[in-house]
C-alpha cells in the first residue's frame, strides 16, 4: 500500500484492494453455494439439514474468527508505523489462538451438538443430516482459523491478489469433492447433504497448505518470519488480539445468531419454508459479499493510514467504504427484486421453494442497503480500533429490535415467515445508523482533536 493525495487515487488504492478480497469471498461463499446447491439437487430434506448445520455452525464460526480477524487492523497499523517486529508478533499469536479456539469448539461440540439438534424438534431426516454435517465440517476448523490469520496479515500488507488465486485454484477441488461425496461417485459412499461438510474440510486443509507455503517462501512475506520462533509465547501479544478481537468476534457473533435464531424459527413452519428461507439468505449472503469485501479493504486502509497519522485520509476511506457498499446494495438489489423467479430456480427444482423464495427475495433490496451501511460503518471503526461500544450497538440493534420486530410481524400479522425479512432489515438499519454516528464523533471528537494538536 501507498499514500494517497487525491480522491481518485484513493479510489483506485480501495478496488485495487478490493477485487481481490472481493473475488476471494465470492469464493469462499462459492463452498456454501455448492454445499446448499448440490445439497438441494440431492433432496429439499438434505438442503434443510445442511441450512440447519450452517445456521448453528456460522454464529460459532464467524464469531470466533472475527476475534482472530483483528490480526488485520492491528497489523495495518503496525505496518503504517514501519514497525515490521510487531507484525510478525501478532501473526504469529494468532495462529495460537486459533489452536486454542479450536480445542474449545471441539470440546463443547462433543457435549452440546446432539442435545442442541434434540431440543429443535427437527424431522428425523433433517437432524441426522444436521448432525453429520457440522461431524464432517469439525475436521476443517483448525485450517480454516489459522488460514484466516494468515490471510489477514497479507491483507494487512496490501498483497490481497494471492489469497484470490489460492482460493479460485481450490474451488474445484471443493466442487469436485462435493460431487464425489453427496452422490456417492467413484466407488465412495452416497452420503447425501453430510458429505458437503467432509468436502469443506479437505478443501481448507488444501488451502491452507497453500498459504503457509506462500508465506514461508514469498516476498515480502516470508521477511516477516511468522513461523519461526513459535516457542516464544506472549499473554499480551494474545491479550492485544482479544482486546479488539472479542468485541469483533461478539459484533460479528450477535448478527449471525440472529440470522441462526430466526433460521430456527421458520424451521418450526414446514420443510418448504426452510428450504425457501435458506435458499434466499443464500442468495442475499452472496450478494453481501460486495459489502462485506469492500469493508475489509476499508479496515485495511484506515488502519494503515491511522497508524500512518494521516488522519484525514482515514476519514475519505471511511466514507468512501460506506458510499461504495450503498450504492452496490442498490444496484444488485435491484436486479435480484427483477428477476427472483429465475434465480430462485438455481437453488430447487421444486415449484413451492421456488415461488416462496421469489416471495421472499421482494425484501432483498431494502435488506442489502441496511445491511451494507452497517457493516461499512462498523469496518471503519475497526480501523480506528474504536470497536467496544460498536458490539454494544450491534446487540442492541439486533437482539432487542431485530427478532421482536420480527417475531411480532411473522405471528401476529398476515404476513408469515415475510415478517421475520422486514423485522431483519429494520435492526440492521437501526445498527447502520448508531454506528455511522458513532464513526462521526471519534473523527470529530478523537482523531480530529490529535491531528490539530500534531500539526500544531
Amino acid at each position: 500500500m501507498n499514500q494517497t493525495i487525491t480522491l481518485k487515487d484513493k479510489i483506485k488504492q480501495i478496488f485495487v484492494l478490493l477485487i481481490p478480497i472481493l473475488i476471494t469471498q465470492l469464493g469462499m461463499f462459492s463452498m456454501v453455494f455448492f454445499n446448499t446447491i448440490m445439497s438441494g439437487k440431492y433432496h429439499s430434506t438434505d438442503l434443510a439439514g445442511v441450512a440447519i448445520g450452517s445456521s448453528i455452525w456460522n454464529p460459532i464460526f464467524t464469531g470466533l474468527s472475527g476475534i482472530l480477524l483483528a490480526v488485520s487492523p492491528i497489523a495495518a497499523q503496525y505496518f503504517g508505523e514501519k514497525k515490521s517486529h510487531e507484525v510478525a508478533a501478532v501473526v504469529k499469536h494468532g495462529v495460537y489462538l486459533s489452536i486454542i479456539l479450536t480445542l474449545v469448539i471441539i470440546v463443547f461440540g462433543f457435549f452440546l451438538l446432539a442435545p442442541l439438534l434434540v431440543t429443535m424438534n427437527l424431522p428425523s431426516g433433517v437432524q441426522d443430516t444436521a448432525f453429520n454435517y457440522l461431524v464432517g465440517l469439525s475436521y476443517g476448523i483448525l485450517p480454516l482459523f489459522i488460514f484466516n490469520v494468515l490471510r489477514s496479515f497479507i491483507y494487512a500488507l496490501g498483497k490481497t491478489r494471492v489469497v484470490m488465486v489460492i482460493m479460485i485454484s481450490s474451488l474445484p477441488v471443493n466442487f469436485l469433492l462435493n460431487y464425489v461425496f453427496i452422490f456417492g461417485k467413484w466407488g465412495f459412499p452416497e452420503v447425501g447433504g453430510a458429505g458437503a461438510g467432509y468436502a469443506t474440510s479437505i478443501t481448507y486443509w488444501v488451502i491452507l497448505a497453500f498459504t503457509v507455503l506462500i508465506v514461508l517462501k514469498q516476498e515480502p512475506f516470508a521477511a516477516y518470519q511468522v513461523f519461526s520462533n513459535m516457542k516464544q509465547f506472549s499473554w499480551s501479544k494474545c491479550r492485544e488480539i482479544l482486546q479488539i478481537g472479542v468485541p469483533m468476534g461478539l459484533s460479528t457473533f450477535f448478527e449471525t445468531s440472529m440470522f441462526a435464531v430466526v433460521t430456527i424459527l421458520i424451521s418450526k413452519f414446514n420443510v418448504t419454508t426452510v428450504a425457501a428461507y435458506q435458499s434466499a439468505l443464500n442468495i442475499v449472503s452472496f450478494l453481501y459479499m460486495i459489502p462485506i469485501s469492500i469493508s475489509m479493504a476499508q479496515t485495511v486502509l484506515v488502519g494503515y493510514e491511522v497508524g500512518a497519522r494521516r488522519y484525514k485520509d482515514a476519514k475519505v476511506y471511511s466514507w468512501l467504504g460506506i458510499v461504495l457498499a450503498v450504492v452496490t446494495a442498490l444496484v444488485t438489489g435491484l436486479f435480484v427484486v427483477a428477476f427472483r423467479y429465475e434465480v430462485a430456480g438455481f437453488y430447487s427444482n421444486e415449484v413451492a421453494v421456488i415461488s416462496l423464495t421469489a416471495n421472499f427475495l421482494i425484501f432483498a433490496l431494502f435488506f442489502q442497503i441496511s445491511d451494507a451501511i452497517q457493516a461499512t460503518a462498523q469496518a471503519a471503526l475497526r480501523g480506528y480500533k474504536d470497536v467496544n461500544l460498536a458490539f454494544i450497538m450491534t446487540l442492541v440493534a439486533y437482539w432487542l429490535i431485530c427478532l421482536p420486530a420480527g417475531y411480532l410481524l411473522a405471528h401476529y400479522t398476515g404476513l408469515g415467515a415475510r415478517g421475520y425479512w422486514i423485522g431483519l432489515t429494520i435492526g440492521l438499519l437501526a445498527a447502520g445508523i448508531a454506528l455511522s454516528i458513532r464513526l462521526i464523533y471519534i473523527q470529530k471528537h478523537k482523531f480530529n482533536n490529535v491531528e490539530m494538536l500534531e500539526v500544531g
